[in-house]
């Protein structure tokens, strides 16, 4: 009985650290999350919690491709990211009208933040995964083949980003035909 108590008493005591522990457990990841490498990361739409997580994780910088209008965009975001030291940069590609002039305003963006940790998201990763491929493939001269792995684990573009991909290809000579 006595040893019961003791049990219990211990239980009780515990029972404040088990849920603060369990209330600061780490928010769940976003969406179709792919670490391309160690420095460059893709994926779906973060919760505000997730992205308050990002200086802790060692990023630097995030990249955002959809209209900060979309219906599940984070309002806060560029605050958010901004209060932990980090740059952010909103590139608002239109899902339905991707242009070469949105994947060399990318291009450039993700060449300025060499050498840091970047995190390129979208809604789904579509956009993210198809732009950080051409900049792999035409900008970091990574092989095709190897780089569009990546893509694929996220969905085969079709309709206008069949079209950039395959026209950005061909503009830097890039000899490569996932369909």
């Amino acid at each position: 009985m006595k040893n019961r108590l003791a049990a219990g008493m211990r239980l009780l005591l515990s029972l404040p650290l088990l849920l603060s522990a369990a209330a600061h457990a780490a928010p769940p990841a976003p969406p179709n999350l792919v670490a391309l490498s160690e420095q460059l990361v893709t994926s779906g739409q973060p919760s505000a919690d997730w992205l308050a997580t990002l200086g802790a994780q060692g990023f630097d910088a995030v990249i955002y491709l959809a209209p900060p209008t979309v219906g599940d965009a984070v309002r806060e975001e560029p605050l958010i990211v901004a209060r932990q030291g980090l740059v952010f940069i909103n590139i608002p590609v239109r899902f339905d009208a991707p242009s070469a002039r949105d994947f060399e305003t990318f291009a450039a963006q993700l060449g300025a933040l060499k050498g840091r940790k970047v995190l390129v998201h979208c809604q789904v990763n579509m956009r993210a995964s198809t732009l950080s491929f051409l900049y792999r493939t035409v900008v970091e001269k990574a092989e095709p083949r190897q780089a569009y792995e990546q893509v694929a684990r996220i969905w085969t573009p079709s309709g206008p980003w069949k079209t950039l991909m395959l026209d950005q290809l061909r503009q830097h000579q890039i000899n490569f035909d996932p369909f």
